[in-house]
């Protein structure tokens, strides 16, 4: 076998292992991770070493361009080394034409392409031989690390910002998702609402007290169980005097076991020693806090204060759920219709309906960080409590007040606009 054939021989070689070198950088980095750490889970070996190659992204970047660099330059050294051979000082037009064509297609496009389509079969495929060529690189890329870290010091970046925190990453993750279509609407807002128990207060899901059911421990044993009776609700709060003073809590079953007990007589039955102790809960505790208090005390109910201990409302573990689900109803609830969807995309809603069931439901964006409900977000934004027919432009939609009582928006009309229409309002 001749010089040139030789040659030849080695810059085959050289492009199958930059080749390699291409494809397993695309599959290193494009593998999806919590794939892999299923298989690693699993007990796959190879899905293991994938893992601890990605745990260092930066040295095994280094070790990978240092391996495809040497290949590429040493491929193409050979290459116009070979091609003066054979045509003197023209060669190195041949070569330098010859070997980016060649390189391009054979070294980078096809080797990347296939990878980036079958990412986590290369990247286990690799995963051996890449791992030892980031233990014999490691001398290399170490030094190589120190040097792009001391330039990075000098042009004042330190490298240590995380831009995006766990949860971000995984909403970011989702929202792509369902934007390929992988996941559903429905399945999205649930794994959404998961996210969202860390962040959102009890004070933004709990039935505020204007609207709670609550009965008079003072009043007449048979008003109280015929009351008890005609609520939909097992969990009824008692108070004495004041609505908002609230010395208990009465459990529909643990009325009927006395009842039972006293064979039906309701007579000398006193029911505040069937009631249980209320548990009261600050307004700014958070949903995943209130989610583990439930847990821990074997309670669903707790009662809803301020900072002033001032009773705010009450929060049930249905409302944490239904943060998570969307509403649950059963055979014992009262329907009502918070929106109504007109043709023209507005939609017709009670003021107490919360903006996060609104923006869920419509894939909206109303800013939710000043007011809870629809109504308290035109309140705000208007500085004022608007008369029904008035109409607001803000947000990107337009808000007509159709119906107050007293000083309550009760129902509002809603209506997404452009830009344009917008600012010329």
């Amino acid at each position: 076998m001749g010089v040139l054939e030789i040659f030849i021989v080695l810059i085959v070689i050289f492009m199958v292992f930059s080749a390699v070198f291409s494809g397993s950088e695309t599959a290193l980095t494009a593998a999806n991770r919590s794939k892999i750490h299923a298989l690693e889970l699993s007990g796959n070996k190879r899905a293991a070493k994938v893992s601890a190659l990605m745990q260092d992204r930066e040295r095994l970047i280094g070790s990978i361009l240092i391996g495809n660099n040497l290949f590429n330059i040493a491929a193409a050294s050979m290459a116009t080394y070979a091609f003066t051979l054979l045509v003197g000082e023209a060669g190195v037009i041949y070569a330098t034409t010859g070997m980016t064509i060649l390189v391009v297609i054979f070294a980078e496009v096809l080797p990347k392409t296939y990878a980036i389509r079958h990412a986590e079969r290369v990247a286990l495929a690799v995963a051996p031989f890449m791992k030892g060529v980031v233990f014999i690189a490691w001398p290399i890329t170490h030094g190589l690390q120190a040097i792009v870290i001391f330039m990075f010091k000098i042009l004042g970046d330190r490298g240590d910002e995380d831009l995006t925190d766990s949860d971000e990453e995984i909403r970011g993750t989702l929202a792509l998702y369902k934007h390929e279509g992988g996941l559903v609407k429905d399945e999205h807002a649930m794994l959404d609402g998961v996210l969202d128990l860390s962040q959102v207060e009890v004070s933004e899901v709990m039935t505020h007290r204007r609207t709670m059911e609550t009965i008079n421990a003072e009043d007449d044993i048979q008003d109280i169980i015929e009351a008890v009776l005609a609520s939909p609700f097992t969990r009824i709060p008692l108070y004495r005097e004041d609505p908002d003073n609230v010395v208990g809590v009465l459990h529909a079953k643990n009325l009927l076991r006395e009842l039972y007990r006293r064979e039906g007589s309701s007579e000398g039955l006193d029911i505040m020693e069937i009631a249980t102790e209320p548990w009261f809960v600050p307004d700014t505790t958070t949903l995943s806090e209130q989610l583990s208090a439930f847990r821990e005390r074997h309670a669903h109910f707790a009662l809803v204060v301020d900072e002033y201990s001032t009773l705010m409302g009450l929060v049930t573990l249905e409302d944490i759920l239904e943060e998570i689900v969307g509403e649950i109803e059963d055979e014992h609830d009262v329907a009502v219709a918070d929106t109504a969807v007109a043709e023209d995309g507005s939609i017709t809603v009670e003021g107490a309906a919360t903006i996060r069931d609104i923006n869920r439901e419509f894939d909206w964006h109303l800013p939710d960080e000043e007011a809870t409900t629809i109504a308290g977000l035109v309140i705000h934004e208007a500085q004022l409590i608007p008369e029904v027919g008035q109409i607001f432009v803000f947000h990107g939609f337009r808000f007509k007040v159709t119906a107050r009582v007293r000083n309550q928006l009760t129902q509002l009309r809603v209506t997404p606009i452009g830009d344009d229409e917008e600012h010329e309002a």
